[in-house]
């Protein structure tokens, strides 16, 4: 017999104690229920937007506003990257050789 505290894991590699594990049924019109912990956890309330992502038979599900913004942040380390890299080709002594075709 597993003990209770933790029979509520699958496995201690995949979920961690701050996971919720639930299980939901799909309807016939392929809905699910998201159940209220989890809702109240991740702060989705109704009329929300939500994003689903699919990897192999994996999905995942999270608020759209939460997605955007972290893809925003992803974003805009990449953007500094990409200006940094770019302000040294432009601010590249060895192109300078072209500057007198420019002026002709």
């Amino acid at each position: 017999m597993m003990h209770p505290e933790t029979s509520r894991f699958l496995s201690k590699n995949i979920l961690t104690p701050d996971m919720i594990l639930k299980t939901i049924r799909v309807s016939d019109k392929g809905q699910v229920a998201i159940p209220l912990e989890i809702r109240e956890a991740t702060g989705i309330k109704k009329g929300d937007n939500l994003v689903i992502v699919q990897e192999g038979d994996k999905i995942m599900l999270q608020p759209a506003k939460k997605a955007f913004e972290k893809l925003e942040d992803d974003f805009s380390d990449l953007m500094k990257l990409s200006e940094g890299s770019l302000r040294g080709l432009w601010d590249n002594e060895a192109d300078e050789i072209w500057n007198k075709y420019l002026e002709e």
